[in-house]
């Protein structure tokens, strides 16, 4: 069994909710023999410098999440893809700790297809950040500012993307508009959306 890390402790000791489930999902990640730590305020567990899986919950279920999910065999169909736009990680959600308990071979199963996959070196190929669509609030802006032009394609792919999402994502024209005008200074800055 690996090496418990304090900080996993801590985060299992101050949940108010999934305390047991958290509890019952590490003791199957630290079967793994990965090493424990504590990312983005989460149990993250890794192979080398490598992201394997993440524990994480939200209000209606917790669940492991795998970084290269969408590599990976799913003879169970019970690894889910967050939304459209998550390209490699996928999920196994669980609402109670039976849940967690029926699937304890399954899970351990999954996490040595996980490391199998970390060690034979398989990357996801992701989406470019010009395969997606520009919504045409944001293309009028950056025809009008040559700087804002140059700046947006100064940025890394992935803040590229994260922008032309959050652009595109509401319904309405005047929302999308008003995303735009708001988040101008921020690319023009160099910044991504959290930085």
């Amino acid at each position: 069994m690996t090496t418990t890390n304090p900080k996993v402790d801590a985060f299992i000791g101050r949940a108010k909710q999934w305390q047991p489930e958290y509890a019952k999902l590490r003791e199957i990640a630290l079967s793994s023999q990965l090493t424990e730590d504590l990312k983005w305020g989460c149990p993250a567990y890794t192979l080398g410098k490598s992201n394997i899986v993440l524990i994480h919950g939200f209000k209606e279920y917790c669940a492991f999440l795998f970084f290269k999910g969408a590599l990976m065999k799913d003879p169970n169909g019970i690894l889910i893809q967050q939304t459209e736009n998550v390209q490699s990680s996928r999920q196994i959600r669980f609402t109670s700790l039976q849940e967690i308990e029926k699937l304890k071979p399954v899970l351990k199963a999954y996490f040595e297809e996980a490391i199998t996959v970390e060690k034979t070196g398989l990357k996801v190929e992701f989406k470019k950040a010009t395969e997606y669509p520009i919504s045409d609030e944001f293309q009028l802006a950056l025809d009008e500012i040559p700087t804002l032009k140059t700046a947006f394609y100064g940025l890394t792919p992935g803040r590229q993307r994260a922008y032309l999402l959050f652009f595109a994502a509401p319904k309405q024209s005047k929302t999308r508009e008003e995303r735009v005008k708001k988040i101008i200074p921020q690319i023009l800055n160099g910044k991504g959306m959290d930085d």
